[in-house]
């Protein structure tokens, strides 16, 4: 897999003659409510460099609209975005990563599963194996940071989950709710035992006992 990025494409648009501030890559740089440095000039999307998704386009497009025609006063939330890949298998995220996680937070639990789901324990599929990964805030009673899926159905769950982890659902909460079977997603209110954790940034593994 390789991903090479991109920039907005903002050449031609006559930007920088009327004084438009770029960034770097020549994104349109805005404040909070997506206003440039010029008066009455606004914009959105792919071409401020921020989160270059279609639907947090229509999100940021919604609200300045609202901000602007009805008297509203809203920003845009970056904050928990869930996003897929559409590779074979495709992968499905929202939250944070373990890593950034153990950077911001104390202690960190992560669970992850690796398993075969059961439609495919008898199907011919290449790939077969399902691949989900929990990350937690041990001192708040577990609440989810981040979950991150590799499989099948991943870019499909992974928009239910975004609701629970935007909403501050705790494993728990999780747990609390009853598995749909046979399901893959049905893991994700199964994984009870942590795999590894963070304390102050440094990993530590438990040893598996015989």
């Amino acid at each position: 897999m390789i991903a090479t990025g991109r920039k907005p494409k903002t050449t031609g648009m006559q930007l920088a003659e009327n004084k438009v501030e770029l960034n770097k890559n020549q994104g349109v740089v805005v404040n909070e409510k997506n206003a440039t440095n010029v008066a009455g000039v606004y914009a959105l999307g792919d071409v401020i460099d921020k989160v270059m998704l279609t639907p947090v386009a229509i999100h940021e497009g919604s609200i300045l609209a609202g901000n602007l025609f009805n008297n509203e006063d809203r920003t845009p939330d970056y904050d928990k975005i869930p996003a897929a890949v559409f590779s074979i298998p495709p992968i499905g995220t929202v939250g944070l990563l373990e890593e950034d996680a153990a950077k911001k937070y104390a202690n960190v639990n992560v669970y992850k599963s690796s398993f075969l789901p059961l439609m495919h324990q008898l199907t011919g599929f290449e790939h077969k194996r399902t691949l989900y990964k929990i990350i937690t805030d041990a001192d708040d009673e577990n609440r989810i940071l981040g979950v991150h899926m590799l499989g099948l159905e991943a870019p499909e769950v992974i928009q239910a989950v975004g609701i629970c982890v935007k909403m501050g659902a705790k494993l728990k909460d999780f747990f609390s709710t009853i598995g749909v079977h046979p399901t893959s997603a049905e893991e994700l209110v199964s994984m009870r035992t942590p795999e590894h954790a963070y304390k102050n940034g440094v990993k530590i593994v438990e040893e598996k006992k015989e």
